[in-house]
């Protein structure tokens, strides 16, 4: 078995050459900082959609978040509990469609978080390379390597677009879930 590392940087001449490049370099970080901070934070509301679901506190419905380790068994638990707990199919579709767009941003994100970021002998960002074994024709490979062009950065500023609309579309569904579990609890609801 042949290893194909990667050719090691020359760090003097990156650190050397970064200066001249650091305003693209900050735009570049600065969306991905972006990106992980309003990821974050729609994560963090499923706390909240938890805690009306499950007719309990914020401590404890934090509790069973953190409990779970992936960001897809939090996600699965929501869809399942859901299934049990929404009777007005308006009130599902609307979760539903809100989980399915939270899914989409975390592709995304987890591109950036998972990858290794190529730099050229500038210090340019200039590929990043998804740190996950793929299988192509019975091959396995590293993931793909995508150009960081202003195409790519495109699609983060897109991407914390949705993010950012995603957090506010959460936060307005909120009241209405909340509304149908308590007329559930109380009885006016379907069982």
């Amino acid at each position: 078995m042949v290893s194909r590392l990667p050719r090691q940087p020359d760090f003097a001449a990156v650190e050397a050459a970064a200066p001249a490049f650091a305003t693209r370099q900050n735009d570049i970080l600065a969306q991905i900082g972006a990106m992980g901070l309003g990821w974050s934070n729609n994560e963090s509301m499923l706390v909240y959609v938890l805690m009306i679901l499950l007719d309990t506190d914020d401590v404890a419905a934090a509790i069973i978040f953190s409990t779970l380790n992936t960001t897809r068994a939090r996600v699965d638990l929501i869809r399942r509990l859901a299934m049990v707990r929404i009777a007005d199919a308006d009130i599902a579709q609307a979760l539903a469609r809100l989980l399915k767009r939270f899914d989409a941003c975390t592709l995304i994100r987890n591109e950036f978080n998972h990858c290794v970021y190529n730099l050229n002998e500038r210090g340019e960002i200039t590929h990043t390379q998804v740190m996950r074994v793929q299988e192509r024709r019975g091959a396995l490979s590293l993931g793909e390597t995508r150009p960081m062009d202003d195409a790519r950065l495109k699609e983060i500023n897109e991407t914390n677009r949705q993010l950012k609309r995603l957090n506010r579309d959460l936060w307005a569904f909120l009241p209405a879930l909340k509304k149908h579990i308590e007329t559930r609890k109380t009885g006016g609801g379907a069982p």
